[in-house]
């Protein structure tokens, strides 16, 4: 390879560059403030900005996401205390104590909770020995056990499940009123007008 003398530029000189570009280099940079050699490949080119985010919802009207939030007592753990919360539960190990939280609580197969329970939704596939107190929603899974009594708006259970206890469901917690309560309110409220 020759050595050559590069035009007069602003840059300083470098000493053994190329005299010509063979096939394999590339001229020297035209720009005056960057003086480089490549060899083979080019100059990567420069990389456009990243698009900006799209705006983030507010949480209000993103209630998926609020309500995926969930904890989990694992396997191989055994806990004793009380849980109290917004998000949902999952325990797939042995936990001691009374749970009340407004999201749900999933009892795992193999997993056993002795305690009262208040939850949005409870579903028991392991093994539950205490009260299930104003749930929604009640599931007994299939191999679920559950010994305490139940009060939910739904109770769902399935072929293989076991129970023993006193369930309530279909039953909305205000007192309805009676027929001749609501006869005299219609009365009062005509001659009021």
């Amino acid at each position: 390879m020759a050595i050559f003398n590069s035009p007069p530029s602003s840059a300083p000189k470098r000493e053994n560059a190329p005299a010509q570009p063979g096939p394999t280099e590339t001229a020297l940079s035209k720009e005056p403030d960057r003086n480089e050699i490549s060899f083979g490949t080019p100059a990567p080119a420069p990389r456009p900005a990243p698009a900006p985010a799209p705006a983030a919802a507010p949480a209000a009207t993103r209630p998926a996401e609020r309500e995926g939030k969930e904890s989990v007592i694992a396997a191989d753990l055994s806990i004793e205390g009380k849980i109290n919360g917004a998000g949902h539960i999952r325990i797939a190990g042995r936990f001691k104590g009374d749970v009340q939280v407004e999201g749900d609580l999933t009892i795992e197969v193999g997993a056993k909770v002795n305690g009262s329970v208040r939850a949005r939704k409870v579903v028991v596939a392991g093994e539950l020995e205490g009260n299930v107190e104003s749930a929604q929603r009640v599931e007994l899974l299939e191999g679920g056990v559950v010994v305490g009594d139940v009060k939910a708006g739904v109770v769902t259970i399935a072929a293989g499940s076991r129970m023993r206890g006193q369930v309530e469901f279909g039953f909305d917690d205000a007192k309805p009123a009676s027929k001749n309560d609501k006869a005299g309110a219609k009365a009062e409220t005509a001659d009021a007008s």
